[in-house]
């Protein structure tokens, strides 16, 4: 037999109604469904008994800040909030200055349990819709939130939050990295040793996402910018089925900044010193052949790193040369030139491209159109020939592709900002970008309590 949390509402109507309807329920899905909104009225029960004893408690009552006369008790007023469990209601003691004094309301109860005067959501709740908001639109966000919990939530609302925290959490990181750069160290990441004795990778690229032209209208053409993504990680060597080495990422770490290499430039560094750069075994810097991305390396990390221009955007440089050498020429196959200097390139022989094409660009053979192409890309293997070592990095069990960092931009950016249809104000993209990589980066509950407000899991086999 069901009995209810408490003998006064064993008489309740909304007690009666949640029990004759799991009574009636047929099917197994009704059965759980029909316990589920039972569940949520005995929490929201049990809310309301703990906020109602715990407001019996005496209060010390304070001065008044005006006059610094002791406040009076006013009696007891009603406060609700929506929480995860549903509304709550319950009544807190109020006291005011005897002298009247306009601000000398006071709420020690409210203060107890961390909410502010005029909050009208709970703030698991709020985490909730946020966390939702960092995965899938804000209207599907609510809905889901619906689903979930029963509390109807406007999408708007959800913006509202991700606003306020997305805007905390921007703030937070400004504040450390201003922090930092002032000489003070940051608190660093805790890694086990095993992970601590794994090398670090450090890999950089960038995505465009579009944004509105005018703020608060969507009128107007696209105007696209580029947020620039750095991924940091520990790379986890293991054996597969097969017996074949493949490299894992551990302990990932991402930083995203709308704007230019310079914003980007001191939250990447705050979090390689936070990743534990300066203590890690061997560091790896890894990207595409951007000129701003290697001149961040070259300023920051040169000293600590091997750079690795990634192999398939130098192999496409390297076709560049192959299909403008073919001169119009049927005769002349540029597939297989092209295939034989990817395989010179992939083990190690790269002083050979670099004299056939330097050959070849001052050949008088060569077409005049040709040359300047032929002497471009020469240029660009000359400049990172230091980088392109692929045969020796192989052996070192490094990665030689920059597929990790793309795959972040894919699913830290064009995954939830670039839908169809999507538009996007600078401050609430922002906003939002930051809450994701709080989310990613193991730093989404500080946010919003000191004490994580996640569920624990429990087993179903309990």
């Amino acid at each position: 037999m069901i009995t209810p949390p408490s003998k006064d509402c064993s008489e309740s109507p909304d007690w009666l109604a949640l029990l004759n309807r799991l009574q009636k329920s047929q099917t197994l899905a009704a059965i759980v469904l029909s316990a589920w909104h039972i569940g949520l009225y005995v929490a929201r029960t049990l809310v309301e008994q703990q906020l109602n004893d715990r407001a019996q408690a005496p209060t010390e009552w304070g001065s008044c800040s005006v006059c610094g006369h002791r406040l009076h008790s006013k009696g007891f007023a009603s406060r609700q909030m929506v929480t995860l469990v549903g509304p709550v209601h319950w009544r807190r003691r109020v006291g005011r200055c005897p002298q009247g004094c306009r601000g000398s309301q006071l709420i020690p109860f409210d203060t107890v349990l961390g909410i502010d005067a005029y909050q009208q959501t709970s703030l698991e709740l709020v985490r909730l819709g946020c966390l939702l908001a960092i995965f899938v639109p804000f209207e599907l966000a609510a809905w889901l939130l619906s689903q979930l919990s029963g509390i109807q939530v406007s999408d708007d609302s959800l913006w509202q939050w991700v606003q306020h925290y997305g805007s905390q959490s921007m703030g937070q990181c400004e504040a450390t990295v201003e922090h930092w750069q002032q000489g003070h160290a940051p608190t660093l990441d805790v890694l086990n040793d095993e992970v601590a004795a794994m090398p670090l990778l450090i890999a950089a690229d960038g995505v465009t996402v579009p944004l509105r032209p005018h703020s608060r209208t969507p009128r107007g053409k696209t105007r696209w910018r580029e947020v620039k993504v750095a991924l940091l990680a520990r790379l986890h060597h293991r054996l597969n089925r097969n017996g074949k080495s493949v490299t894992r990422l551990q302990h990932r770490r991402l930083v995203a900044v709308l704007g230019d290499l310079e914003s980007l430039k001191p939250r990447l560094q705050l979090e390689a010193v936070r990743q534990g750069i300066e203590t890690a075994p061997q560091v790896v810097w890894l990207s595409d052949g951007a000129r701003g991305f290697w001149r961040l390396f070259d300023t920051c990390f040169a000293h600590l790193a091997t750079g690795i221009l990634d192999f398939y955007h130098a192999a496409a440089h390297l076709w560049q040369a192959a299909d403008a050498y073919q001169d119009g020429n049927p005769a002349r196959t540029p597939q297989m030139w092209f295939e034989r200097l990817r395989h010179q390139l992939r083990h190690g022989y790269v002083h050979r491209i670099l004299d056939e094409l330097h050959w070849l660009a001052r050949s008088p053979n060569t077409a005049a159109s040709t040359k300047p192409i032929l002497q471009r890309v020469h240029n660009y293997f000359k400049t990172h020939q230091p980088h392109v070592q692929y045969r020796l990095f192989k052996q070192q069990g490094l990665p030689i592709g920059s597929g990790m960092v793309e795959s972040a931009c894919k699913w830290l950016i064009q995954q939830r900002f670039k839908g169809v249809g999507m538009r996007w104000s600078e401050p609430g993209l922002n906003h939002l970008l930051a809450l994701r990589v709080a989310w990613v980066n193991q730093r989404f509950d500080s946010l919003f309590a000191q004490q994580s407000l996640a569920l624990p899991p429990i087993s179903p086999n309990r």
